[in-house]
């Protein structure tokens, strides 16, 4: 066995673990543990993998429904679409490696997100992704950094998405001064398969052989899983070498080479080196299969001199695989990644004992009893106490703020960096590539890709309102369900489950995890009100620099089928003289509000009120109506309310509008209440529409056309509008270049 540990206090700092948990190792181990033994238990104990801080909240999140073939504990969700398909996908955070170093840690998230969802067996067909960035407008070292990172990021999703041929077909991005210091880069990937064909993570079969493909093994990203499990201070910028470095031209082969593999009978089970690289993969693969494995860590290929079964273990290189594949089938699967120029060997196989044995040069290293490291992992209930804050924010109203005109407000909310197109940064994404995109970035609410196999589409968006979540944490993560699965029913598809991405600060504050806890009892209500199902997800936290923590953030993403990929709604203004309908219910509701933000500098009020009834009835009303083919489009109205989601349609349609609104207060035009869409119907579809509505609350605002954009009191010409729309991201991203 390897040496044993000398200066303990210092290695367990180093691997940030706690004296009970190096009692904890000692008692499984029935002895002290050496150098591999302490960094397997540290990596896979880490907050990053083991969800020890999070683990007693995510229990009792809805995850069955009979379209759900796979929900979480794989590396990616599976839900049935239909004629023997199935959708695969997954959304996963590049937090911290994005923050060190933006294009690589960016890079390496699109490309771990991708291998989650093809390693099911599944071929990648679509990415979103959901950025955070603090505040890119200012002329300090701050915002030029910011801009920096946003230029970064963006670089790194389009140059690894474009190489691997898979379209980045929207997203979300958004700004606030509380990612100053910690930007979010949430990476999501869809795939299609054939719902009898998932591949899952288990080695299983007595004597089988597990194999190592793809890429060779180096030093990069040592540690990843560990640093991505604590808060930044100054000195963070000294763990750049933590940060994996990707190759999309490698990992484009490695997916055509388990493309190719899956068409054969060799494979038993298949796992992602993702986080903490051969440790979690070979333990995950084993403890799901209640097996043991014998590893020799020498037969690892290896790209850098003089490597230590600790580098071997703990290093996330990109672009590898872990696989168990039936005994007889070795030379087969080595034939196959070699003809793709891939590495491919066998590094062990699987036992009975329940251990993981780890061999170097005929010599046993370590030795560490499977189920323990994942089941014994700790679970901590962590202190909870209800923000402070929270107890001064409900009493803020618009009302406390001196007035400005709707015309003022109008102008300013246009060149809000949260309205204003971005295609700055999706034009460098290419989003049309297999050419199955119906609905891209910049085409408002849900994006579409059709479904060549069945004739369907899948309508997916990624959303999450910080601001709600900040005055409201469990309020503010049912609004997020309820947001992304809105965006999905606009686009005429039925809504089936999330993924989600739960981004939220330190943990060993109590005043997080009071945050993170209400968080998730929103996602639950939400989700099972709602019917759409928690398949996958993941949880990143200590999103926090110098003390100061993230707004919470939990970014979902929700993935609906259209039975039609000949009937995808649209969200712009479609034709000059149709009518447009606001339905749902309008209140002067401005909690968390963007108007709140922009107008009146402050986050705060009460939270919009959430109606699941009505919610469910828009969705059903827009389904149905875009399958009788009597809308032209539909837009839900939510950041900004009627007035921006309007400025938005006609902006991306070219179109001016007349409309006016029914309001109490005269600002009412900005305010967000909920379950609210604006819907555009033909003159001779009318009637037949509002027969639809079924006591839903609805009002005909008026009609699209004209040379500007009419909003009760609100007039801007198409010029100006489209000038602060689509011109403003621009000079604001490129002001250092």
């Amino acid at each position: 066995m390897s040496q044993q540990l000398a200066d303990i206090d210092t290695q367990l700092a180093n691997h940030k673990l706690s004296q009970d948990d190096y009692t904890h190792i000692k008692e499984i181990l029935g002895r002290e543990p050496n150098l591999v033994e302490l960094g397997v238990f540290s990596a896979m104990w880490s907050e990053h993998c083991s969800y020890k801080s999070s683990k007693v909240h995510l229990k009792g999140f809805p995850t069955k429904a009979s379209w759900v073939i796979q929900g979480p504990g794989e590396n990616a969700g599976v839900i049935d679409i239909g004629d023997g398909y199935a959708a695969v996908f997954k959304m996963e955070s590049h937090n911290h490696p994005s923050f060190i170093e933006p294009y690589q840690g960016a890079a390496t998230g699109v490309g771990g997100i991708m291998r989650d969802v093809f390693t099911m067996g599944a071929r990648p067909v679509a990415s979103l992704n959901a950025l955070r960035f603090g505040n890119i407008l200012n002329d300090d070292k701050t915002s030029a950094h910011q801009r920096y990172l946003v230029r970064g990021v963006t670089e790194g999703i389009g140059g690894y998405g474009n190489c691997m041929g898979v379209p980045t077909i929207g997203g979300e991005v958004s700004f606030d001064e509380c990612y100053n210091g910690n930007i979010l880069v949430n990476a999501f990937n869809l795939g299609i398969a054939k719902s009898d064909e998932i591949f899952l993570g288990l080695a299983e079969g007595l004597g089988n052989p597990v194999m190592y493909v793809g890429a060779k093994t180096g030093r990069d990203g040592l540690g990843g899983a560990v640093m991505s499990s604590d808060s930044f201070t100054e000195e963070s910028k000294s763990l750049r070498p933590t940060v994996q470095v990707g190759d999309p031209f490698t990992e484009k082969l490695l997916l055509e080479a388990c493309m190719e593999l899956f068409k054969t009978d060799h494979v038993v089970g298949i796992q992602d080196m993702g986080a903490a690289g051969l440790t979690s993969s070979s333990f995950e693969m084993a403890g799901r299969s209640g097996s043991g494995m014998i590893m020799h860590l020498d037969k690892v290929p290896a790209r850098e001199e003089g490597m230590t079964p600790y580098d071997f273990m703990l290093s996330e290189s990109q672009e590898r695989m872990l696989l168990c594949a039936k005994k007889g089938s070795e030379q087969a699967i080595i034939d196959i990644f070699e003809k793709w120029d891939l590495d491919a060997a066998v590094v062990g196989e699987v036992t009975d004992t329940g251990n993981m044995e780890l061999f170097w040069h005929g010599e046993k290293c370590a030795e560490v009893p499977v189920d323990p490291v994942s089941e014994e992992a700790p679970e901590l209930n962590r202190p909870m106490s209800k923000p402070a804050y929270l107890a001064d924010l409900a009493s803020v109203t618009i009302n406390d703020f001196d007035r400005v005109s709707n015309q003022a407000a109008f102008e300013t909310l246009t060149k809000s960096m949260e309205v204003v197109d971005k295609s700055w940064i999706y034009t460098q994404y290419d989003s049309m590539v297999q050419t199955n995109t119906i609905k891209k970035g910049g085409m408002l609410d849900a994006s579409v890709i059709r479904v060549k196999e069945n004739g369907k589409a899948l309508a997916m968006s990624a959303d999450c309102n910080v601001r709600y979540c900040y005055i409201d944490p469990r309020g503010g993560g049912a609004a997020a369900v309820i947001e992304a699965g809105r965006n999905v029913a606009m686009s005429g598809a039925r809504p089936l489950a999330i993924t989600d991405c739960l981004n939220y600060g330190n943990p060993e504050n109590p005043e997080v995890m009071w945050q993170f806890g209400q968080g998730c009892e929103g996602i639950k209500e939400a989700c099972a009100e709602l019917t759409t199902p928690v398949i996958g997800g993941n949880v990143s936290l200590y999103n926090e620099t110098n003390g100061v923590s993230v707004f919470p953030t939990p970014s979902i993403a929700t993935v609906g089928v259209n039975d039609d990929q000949e009937n995808v709604l649209m969200s712009s203004f479609q034709n000059e003289g149709n009518i447009l309908y606001l339905v749902g219910e309008s209140r002067s509701e401005f909690g968390g509000s963007l108007y709140m933000k922009e107008i009146c500098h402050t986050v705060a009020g009460i939270l919009p009120k959430v109606d699941y009834k009505n919610e469910l009835a828009l969705w059903d009303l827009v389904i149905e109506g875009n399958k009788k083919h009597l809308l032209e489009c539909a837009k839900d109205a939510s950041s900004g309310g009627v007035a921006i989601a309007l400025a938005k349609m006609a902006a991306t349609s070219g179109f001016g509008c007349d409309v006016t609104m029914s309001v109490d207060d005269a600002r009412d035009i900005f305010a967000e209440s909920m379950s609210r869409a604006i819907i555009e119907v033909k003159p001779e579809n009318a009637e037949a529409f509002e027969a639809m509505l079924n006591g839903l609350a609805c009002e005909k605002i008026g009609s699209v056309g004209g040379e500007d954009i009419k909003v009760n009191d609100v007039t801007m010409s198409m010029k100006r509008l489209n000038d602060n729309y689509f011109n403003t991201f621009k000079r604001v991203i490129e002001r250092d270049i």
